[in-house]
C-alpha cells in the first residue's frame, strides 16, 4: 500500500484549528503528515501556501503555539507527524531546544529545505539524533545519481523527491517524469522515496506512485482550508478520495 502524506500550515484557517485538522487527517486515513512551520519568507513555496504562511502569521501562530497545540493532541493524533519549516525561525527557538520539544511533543521527524547537508553533517544530525528524530532531505530531477545517494544516506523516514524543478503546487509541475522516476527507482536506495509537489488528486497520487513508496499532497489540501468555509467536511472527503 502505497503512503499518503498530507501537509498543511499550522495556525489556518484560524489558529487553534491545528490539532482539529491533524485529527481529521489521520481519521481520513491519510498515512502521516507534515505540519508547515509559519515563516515569513518560504521561498520553496507557491502562492497557496506561502498565502497560508501570510495569515498564520497574521493569527499570531508561533513556534511555541505549535508545540502547546501539538502536545495537547499527542496521546490522540498517532501517526508519524513531521514539522516542516525554515533554518531561519528553528535557530532563533533554538536547534537543540526545537528538537527536545519535538520529541516531547511526539513529532517523529523534520524537513528543513533550507538546511545544508555539511551543517547537518558537522553540526546538527547528532542532536537530531539525541532526540530520536527523522530528517528528510530534498532531491529534484537535476539531481545526480552520486548527490541522491549521499542525501540518502544523511535521511531517515523518507526521501523527498521534488517531481520538478519548482515550487509548491506549480500547475506546470511535470508529474510523469519518467526518466526521473525509473532513475530514483533504479538506486539502491536506504530510504522509501516520497514524490511532492503538484500533486492534487487520486489520479496524480497514483501515477506518481507507480514507482514510488509514497506521495505528498499540500497545496490541494490548504488550498481548501483557506477557500472553503465547510472544510473539515470537503477536508475530510479530499483525503479520502485520495486514499481510498
Amino acid at each position: 500500500m502505497k503512503k499518503l502524506n498530507i501537509y498543511f500550515t499550522a495556525g489556518v484557517p484560524e489558529q487553534e484549528d491545528t490539532g482539529k485538522i491533524a485529527k481529521l487527517i489521520q481519521d481520513s486515513g491519510a498515512d502521516m503528515m507534515e505540519i508547515g512551520i509559519p515563516y515569513s519568507d518560504p521561498v520553496a513555496d507557491g502562492p497557496v501556501i506561502q498565502d497560508a504562511h501570510s495569515l498564520a502569521l497574521k493569527n499570531g501562530m508561533s513556534i511555541k503555539k505549535l508545540f502547546e497545540q501539538l502536545a495537547e493532541v499527542k496521546d490522540s493524533v498517532t501517526i508519524p507527524k513531521i514539522l516542516m519549516g525554515y533554518l531561519n525561525p528553528v535557530l532563533q527557538f533554538g536547534f537543540e531546544n526545537f528538537c527536545q520539544r519535538c520529541a516531547e511533543v511526539g513529532v517523529s521527524g523534520l524537513i528543513i529545505p533550507d538546511l545544508p547537508p555539511i551543517a547537518f553533517e558537522n553540526q546538527y544530525g547528532a542532536i537530531l539524533k539525541k532526540y530520536n528524530l527523522n530528517f528528510t532531505f530534498l532531491v529534484t530531477p537535476e539531481t545526480s545519481e552520486e548527490r541522491i545517494q549521499y542525501l540518502d544516506s544523511l535521511s531517515s523516514g523518507f526521501l523527498y523527491a521534488v517531481s520538478s524543478s519548482s515550487t509548491t503546487g506549480n500547475a506546470n509541475a511535470v508529474l510523469k517524469n519518467e526518466d526521473y522516476l525509473n532513475r530514483l527507482a533504479s538506486l539502491d536506495l536506504t530510504n522509501p522515496v516520497f514524490i511532492g509537489f503538484g500533486i492534487k488528486d487520486k489520479s496524480d497520487f497514483e501515477n506518481v506512485t507507480e514507482k514510488a513508496q509514497g506521495g505528498i499532497i499540500g497545496t490541494a489540501f490548504v488550498k481548501i482550508l483557506l477557500e472553503d468555509g465547510d472544510w473539515e467536511t470537503k477536508g475530510r472527503a479530499f483525503i479520502e478520495a485520495v486514499k481510498n
